[in-house]
């Protein structure tokens, strides 16, 4: 076992708190000029969800950093030019396609893996490729149809096999259309000096390990795992040869690394006031989130409606470095719905009225209407900042 050197910067919980948010560009002054692209590349990893109430969850997130970016704008910037490519990271994640050398050891392991939830037809894989050579790029259904039947996972043989070509490598997926997949062969969507798996498995985990560090600003051996879906033995593999240093941070309790760019000055900027989508890389680590923010997140759409605390997509909310609340929303044409708002206290009022009005702007909406805060003495106040922000 790799002894690695002891501590030698301790850090407060509010300066680990603040490296944390300027890591995520969510302290300071949004880099603009580099836009939706270079977001993506200083998170190293943004996640896609089917869900899509304000917009998707890969939208959500360059809102909520570089503000009112046009939606249209925000694919184009993540798909245009094999600019990125969707693999299986945090979860299903769009990823800088310079990455694409470093999932060599996950590519690997799937195709070493022994057993799958689908069964692979006969010569279904061998036509899905053929197909794609000659026809790409193609959704599922343009490849012949993605389901046998209704149900969630009854995948058709040409699915399973598109699905497992991704999983491999030979395929990429080069966009969402009309949420699909849009696969095309990796020969053709990644650029030919990325397009090897070269790299042994202890140089892609050094690289994970070092981009979660940059990307965490500041981490335990958990949060570092948790970025990219490591396990914790990975990362013990190579973390004393990452880059990354150690350090303690009061309070936390546990041994933590730090990204050494972000020891060498300190944090400082403007906070961002705005919503967040539960899918948002700052709060993917429960516990995590818990430790630095004293905030239990937790997305609730996949519970059932009477076991709810804060709603169906609750979206945490930013103001002044802290997690300050809660909103639930939803559309009516021009109006967006506060389904449920949730406050940290009376504080927390001016920001989450700030944030519901800046977020309806964004998605074409010119009126807001909450129906339920859970801190009924809240709502009055709630009602006259929402009616001086929108005039």
């Amino acid at each position: 076992m790799t002894t690695l050197p002891r501590p030698t910067t301790t850090l407060t919980a509010d300066d680990a708190r603040r490296i944390a948010l300027r890591a995520q560009g969510l302290l300071g002054a949004p880099d603009r000029r580099a836009g939706v692209r270079g977001l993506l590349r200083h998170l190293g990893a943004v996640q896609l969800d089917t869900i899509s109430v304000l917009a998707r969850s890969h939208e959500l997130v360059p809102y909520a950093r570089l503000g009112a970016v046009g939606r249209k704008a925000v694919e184009a910037a993540y798909w245009a030019d094999a600019h990125a490519f969707e693999y299986w990271s945090h979860a299903a994640c769009i990823l800088p396609i310079e990455e694409w050398p470093h999932f060599a050891f996950r590519r690997r392991a799937y195709r070493n893996r022994p057993h799958w939830h689908h069964e692979l037809p006969d010569g279904a894989y061998d036509q899905v490729i053929k197909q794609l050579r000659a026809e790409g790029p193609l959704t599922a259904t343009e490849l012949g149809g993605a389901k046998k039947t209704n149900d969630w996972w009854d995948w058709s043989g040409t699915k399973v096999a598109v699905e497992r070509a991704l999983m491999y490598g030979e395929v990429v997926c080069v966009e969402r259309r009309g949420w699909k997949r849009v696969y095309d062969l990796a020969e053709r969507a990644v650029p030919a000096e990325l397009l090897h798996d070269e790299l042994d498995d202890s140089e892609c985990l050094r690289r994970l390990v070092r981009l979660a560090g940059e990307s965490l600003g500041v981490g335990t051996r958990a949060d570092i795992a948790d970025y990219h879906r490591l396990k914790g033995e990975q990362v013990d593999a190579v973390i004393a040869d990452s880059g990354l240093v150690p350090v303690e941070v009061e309070g936390w309790g546990r041994p933590a690394w730090a990204d050494p760019a972000a020891l060498a000055t300190p944090p400082r900027g403007r906070h961002r006031t705005t919503l967040l989508s539960p899918f948002d890389s700052l709060i993917w680590e429960r516990a995590r989130t818990e430790r630095i923010f004293g905030f239990t997140h937790r997305l609730e759409a996949y519970v059932p409606r009477p076991k709810r605390v804060y709603g169906y997509f609750a979206m945490p909310v930013l103001a002044g470095g802290r997690l300050v609340g809660r909103v639930d929303p939803a559309r009516e044409g021009r109006t967006l719905v506060a389904k449920q708002v949730t406050l940290d206290g009376p504080k927390a009022v001016p920001a989450v009225a700030q944030a519901l009005v800046e977020a309806a702007g964004w998605v074409n909406c010119t009126d807001v209407r909450v129906e339920r805060v859970d801190a009924p003495e809240l709502r009055e106040a709630l009602g006259r900042e929402l009616a001086g922000l929108l005039g």
